[in-house]
């Protein structure tokens, strides 16, 4: 049975633009500073009327970069041949460096149903509760050779406060990537305005993006992303294989700047944990 888009509450959208396609969108790393200087967004604010999509993609490229700290909590939705699988992210994240998300399944209850991850920049620690399992090491170091004068494509963004990769957090706080490499790559435009999490919000949509897994690689995948209006940050992803939903992930909760208090980012391995490394 088709899994419909009234498993969400439903909300008023306001479609105010025609469907326009995009040309190739390669900014992602091109940053607005010079090396050495405070970054700062080149796009401060949207105005009121839409933006194009060149205009949307930089000022979400820079999205981090509004905020000094962040709580977010993500509820990703999965259908597939196993049902309805529930997966929730709680992000807490403060410039620069100070990041954590904490992954968890509400179907399994609470005790030992979590995974974390714990960076202060330097060091990434992460443990998992169901397994008793944790690690301790290095933050990885990045690709050497990246500032050189290479095409738009070939180069990586680097974010100011670094979350957990190729993960929704990742994504929805850093999406310069997924724009130049995914949304970009398939025939994208923005088709309306939204409100997630009570937060005004514009929706982009993508056909048939090129650069995705192959799982997904049909005439008639199709990913639609709302971009909240004052940030530039995802709040919410909904993908979709032949008019069905396969994937639904939501910002339920979303605190820019938000008071975050020093045992935040701090963690001790429980007793009886085995460390990998």
């Amino acid at each position: 049975m088709a899994v419909q888009a009234a498993a969400r509450p439903a909300v008023e959208r306001r479609y105010t633009q025609p469907m326009t396609e995009t040309r190739l969108w390669d900014r992602a790393a091109t940053l607005p500073v010079a090396a050495g200087e405070r970054r700062r967004p080149e796009i401060v604010a949207l105005a009121t009327e839409l933006p194009s999509l060149e205009q949307l993609f930089t000022f979400m490229r820079d999205a981090e970069l509004r905020f000094a700290s962040l709580r977010m909590r993500i509820e990703e939705r999965a259908f597939g041949s196993r049902g309805e699988q529930i997966v929730a992210l709680d992000v807490a994240l403060r410039h620069v460096g100070a990041a954590r998300v904490t992954t968890s399944e509400p179907s399994r209850g609470t005790a030992g149903n979590y995974e974390v991850w714990i960076s202060d920049g330097e060091t990434v620690r992460t443990y998992s509760g169901p397994h008793r399992l944790g690690t301790q090491r290095p933050v990885r170091s990045r690709v050497r050779g990246l500032a050189r004068d290479f095409p738009g494509t070939s180069r990586v963004y680097e974010p100011l406060t670094a979350l957990p990769a190729e993960t929704l957090p990742e994504t929805f706080v850093h999406p310069a990537g997924y724009c130049q490499n995914v949304l970009a790559s398939g025939k994208c435009w923005i088709s309306g305005t939204d409100v997630v999490a009570g937060r005004e919000a514009i929706v982009v949509e993508c056909d048939h993006p090129r650069v995705i897994e192959m799982a997904a690689d049909r005439p008639d995948f199709h990913i639609q992303i709302s971009v909240d209006r004052a940030d530039g940050t995802i709040l919410r992803l909904v993908e979709s294989i032949g008019g069905d939903i396969t994937r639904d992930a939501l910002v339920t909760a979303y605190q820019p700047d938000a008071s975050l208090p020093a045992a935040t980012f701090e963690f001790e391995f429980p007793a009886g944990t085995t460390m990998l490394y």
